[in-house]
């Protein structure tokens, strides 16, 4: 990677700066030691030099003494002189040298006398001063010392010839032995010359190898020092590279250098590829302005920019980028640090979220500082109150609300929210104008990094309207929403309090269960809404026969409660009983109908019959019920014995509801036999419950308690199954067919699958559809309202035959004898008993048989139980007949045995009496 701006260049500068000098300093000692070896060889030219000025001086001396010794010349005198004095001069200048007493100017003119080059002087004198004891050296100069004894001499001769020359001569015999004498120094001095000049010479070799190697081996350390420093120091700038690259790669920003002359990108580090979703490979070469969604035109260097970074796959991440320019070299970059701003950008979008939620936000919010001082709230508050954020300047949070009692919010509230705990609960405000409204408050804090409340933070709601609601709701689930009377909840609640102060009193209580008589024909015969709207009358008389303190309420559907305290005995409360008789009697104009009711009414009271509401309320129902069995529009007092008949009828309802399960139902079937032949033609199906301890239960006692919880369906379902099993039992028993009918209740009549599941009956046991005739009452068929004619019509297209049971009881509705299906007519036994003799009933009994022959319908007497009754109705035109002058109900095998004589008798409790004729 190249290194990028003066950021790199001046680490790189310190990088190389220790190397640079490490090499210069090795230049400068190799150019010293260079300079050294210089010196040193020059001064090895000058010991050279010095010795073979020397070795000549010698020589020299030596010829000159023997000339003077032959010939006396004074010439040979003085040119020996001259010489031997150079060879004193030399020995006390070294010597002097190494001694270390000597002068520079003395040392110098040694030097000169000795023609040494100037150059060589002062390493000469150096050498001769510390290394005279170097290898060589010291040899050249033991040589040198050796001859110092004998240059003496040489001057002792000359001394003594020259004293003999001047006395007059000198013999041959004594220039004979001086010059024996100067041979044999000459001999001596000679070799100890050549030694010395060899062992200069040696030196010189000697100190020039061991410059040239000390140069070499300087050099080599120098180098290998340099190059180690060299290879620190580039390991050093490559881990700073490698740590550049890695804080390069793993920014947690996005890094891009760009050229500034073409604004194409140079390099980039891993976030930058990563963001992108393309390769460093990629991305270098490309124009930088194309990573971005925005133009960056007009963006300033060192100034941060918000723009969108384009990613792979139309992905896209809010930055802000910073650039800088710098150098790589001579190169101008743009370094281009690029930041995500995601998180910043979404707190930014969250905080003008929640912003506009604060000011569009349906409650009231106040901010607080610490010191409970407002100092923000939003439209909605100002819009409950009518403070403005400005009215609200200077003032505490807590100064406009106080307890609902009216009391300070109590210091507890504030300590317990500081404590970090948050506060509801409701309080009352003020507004701007003095009025005050119910608030529900709700109290929390915003703290700092140290736990400290910085804020406090209230958000408050109108609750009027909720309060109202909530009165109107406990209203409501108090009180039945037909009537406004209490129901049952809250009757046994005011019952239970009025108990409690009759105890403490010694009074008495009175509870009072009234039952509409009849009521269920009134829904029957004007529909629900007529008796929804003459429930509400009934409550309103009732209502008006009260004193203040009395109760009433309904309990459910026609039954309605009084409650009566403080009362001395409970027979006090018969005048308000009677009074409620009397009442309820007279005629209701409902809409446009005049319905004329009765009620009965059971009474209990405290202590008597009970000491809690529930006693009282089951006790005077029990009495209600005693009442509706004896008499109607009466009233009873409750006895004991009213309660052992109401916890029979209990016991009976959780018995029935086993009954089916148990298997405990069957059937028995009552002939019905055509008056004009005695001919049996069709049997009726009718329900017993053979209790395994009560024995026989009638469906008179069990019917009414089915109907009451709901099982008289699946009774219903139960019988037509078993008839319709019984009828392909006879079958194949060979019996001849005759017709069977079926009692419908009302409920079954009116369900949705009574139809389908007749026909899916009679389709299992592939049974044809007249074989079967259902009985149904005017009531039943009045509950059916308006789809009568519908349910009708399709059991006329299965072929199923209808007869109105008990026909003249109810409402004789001549409509119903129109409807389709409706084949036969049932007359009530009660318009047979009084026959012949009662003549209403005859006229009666006459009217129907007349209307339905006319109608071409086939009329069935029921309760024929004599002769005369039987031949009235013959003469009469009556068709069928049923009753105890024929046959009492029998079980399947005794019709089967009846209709079969030639079979194997089967014993029978009851016989069959024909009718005898004329």
């Amino acid at each position: 990677m190249h290194s990028s701006g003066n950021s790199l260049q001046k680490p790189l500068t310190r990088h190389l700066l220790p190397l640079a000098y490490a090499l210069a300093v090795a230049v400068a000692l190799i150019m010293a030691l260079t300079w050294g070896v210089l010196q040193v060889q020059v001064t090895l030219a000058g010991f050279l030099n010095s010795e073979s000025v020397w070795s000549k001086a010698q020589k020299q001396a030596v010829i000159d003494l023997d000339n003077y010794a032959l010939n006396g010349s004074a010439a040979d005198l003085a040119s020996f002189r001259n010489h031997h004095g150079l060879l004193e001069s030399d020995r006390w200048g070294r010597d002097a040298i190494i001694a270390g007493k000597y002068s520079h100017e003395d040392i110098t003119r040694v030097f000169e006398r000795g023609n040494i080059m100037p150059a060589a002087q002062l390493g000469m004198t150096f050498m001769l001063r510390h290394f005279s004891g170097m290898p060589h050296i010291r040899e050249a100069l033991a040589a040198w010392r050796s001859t110092d004894a004998s240059i003496t001499e040489l001057g002792t001769i000359a001394n003594e010839l020259n004293t003999a020359y001047r006395a007059g001569g000198v013999s041959p015999a004594e220039i004979a032995r001086q010059r024996g004498r100067i041979k044999a120094l000459n001999d001596y001095m000679e070799p100890r010359t050549d030694l010395f000049s060899i062992e200069v010479v040696k030196g010189a070799l000697w100190l020039g190898e061991l410059l040239f190697w000390g140069v070499l081996g300087a050099f080599l350390i120098a180098a290998l020092l340099w190059l180690r420093m060299a290879r620190r120091i580039l390991e050093s700038i490559r881990g700073s590279e490698e740590r550049y690259r890695l804080l390069f790669d793993s920014a947690a920003d996005a890094i891009v250098m760009v050229d500034e002359a073409s604004g194409r990108i140079l390099d980039v580090n891993r976030t930058a590829s990563v963001w992108t979703g393309r390769s460093p490979g990629e991305l270098v070469g490309d124009r930088f302005v194309h990573l971005f969604m925005q133009s960056m035109a007009g963006q300033k260097t060192g100034q941060a920019a918000a723009n969108v970074l384009l990613g792979a796959k139309g992905r896209t991440r809010p930055v802000e980028t910073q650039t800088s320019l710098v150098n790589w070299g001579s190169q101008p970059v743009r370094q281009a640090i690029i930041r995500d701003i995601s998180e910043r950008v979404a707190l930014e979008r969250d905080r003008r979220i929640a912003a506009e939620a604060l000011a569009s936000i349906a409650e009231g919010v106040l901010i607080a500082d610490a010191t409970r001082q407002v100092i923000s709230a939003n439209a909605a508050h100002a819009e409950l109150t009518g403070f403005t954020a400005q009215a609200l300047q200077g003032k505490r949070l807590d100064d406009t609300r106080r307890l609902p009692g009216g009391q300070p919010l109590p210091p507890s509230i504030w300590d317990s929210v500081a404590a970090g705990h948050n506060w509801m609960g409701e309080v009352l405000s003020t507004r701007s104008d003095g009025s005050s409204y119910p608030e529900h408050l709700s109290l929390s804090t915003i703290r700092d990094a140290d736990d400290q409340v910085v804020y406090y933070v209230a958000v408050l709601t109108d609750i009027h309207e909720a309060k109202a609601n909530q009165h109107r709701l406990e209203h409501m689930a108090r009180h039945d929403p037909l009537t406004g009377l209490a129901n049952r909840a809250e009757f046994e609640r005011h019952c239970a309090e009025a108990i409690a102060v009759a105890e403490r009193e010694r009074l008495a209580v009175v509870v009072l269960f009234i039952d509409l008589d009849a009521f269920k024909i009134v829904n029957d015969s004007y529909s629900h809404a007529i008796g929804d709207r003459l429930l509400v009358k009934v409550a309103e008389r009732i209502r008006r026969q009260l004193s203040e303190g009395d109760v009433a309420g309904r309990i459910g559907g026609d039954e309605f409660t009084v409650l009566i305290p403080r009362l001395i005995l409970r027979e006090d409360g018969r005048a308000i009983v009677s009074r409620l008789l009397a009442t309820l009697s007279e005629p209701f104009l409902v809409d446009d109908y005049e319905i004329v009711l009765s009620a009965s009414i059971g009474v209990a009271g405290y202590p008597l019959d009970g000491d809690n509401a529930l006693a009282l309320i089951a006790n005077a129902d029990a009495a209600m019920y005693a009442a509706k069995t004896e008499e109607r529009n009466a009233f009873r007092f409750y006895t004991p014995m009213m309660h052992a008949d109401t916890r029979r009828r209990l016991q009976l309802a959780a018995e029935l509801r086993q009954a089916l399960a148990r298997n405990e139902f069957q059937l028995v079937f009552q002939p019905s036999v055509e008056l004009r032949s005695g001919r049996i033609v069709a049997v009726e199906a009718l329900l017993r419950w053979q209790h395994p301890e009560r024995g026989e239960v009638l469906p008179a006692e069990f019917i009414p308690v089915a109907e009451s919880l709901g099982l008289i369906r699946r009774i219903d379902e139960w019988v037509m199954q078993t008839t319709c099993a019984q009828i392909q039992a006879w079958d194949l028993a060979g019996v001849p067919p005759i017709r069977v009918a079926v009692n419908i209740s009302a409920r079954w009549f009116g369900h949705p699958a009574f139809v389908d599941g007749i026909s899916r009956n009679l389709q299992s046991r592939q049974l044809a559809p007249r074989r079967l005739l259902l009985e149904i009452t005017e009531s039943a068929m009045l509950r059916l309202g308006d789809d009568i004619e519908r349910t009708m019509q399709t059991l006329d297209t299965l072929g199923i035959a209808v007869a109105i049971d008990d026909f003249g009881t109810g409402y004789s509705s001549m409509a119903y004898l129109k409807l389709p299906a409706v084949t036969c007519l049932k007359i009530d036994r009660s318009f047979i008993i009084g026959l012949p003799g009662n003549s209403n009933d005859a006229a009666i009994a006459g009217a129907i048989l007349a209307m339905a022959k006319s109608l071409g319908l086939t009329t069935i007497a029921e309760g024929i139980e004599t002769e005369a009754q039987h031949d009235f109705l013959l003469r009469s035109g009556c068709i069928e007949g049923q009753g105890y002058l024929y046959s009492y109900p029998l079980r399947p095998e005794e019709v089967q045995h009846l209709l079969c004589p030639n079979q194997p008798p089967v014993p029978t409790r009851l016989k069959l009496v024909p009718p005898r004729r004329s």
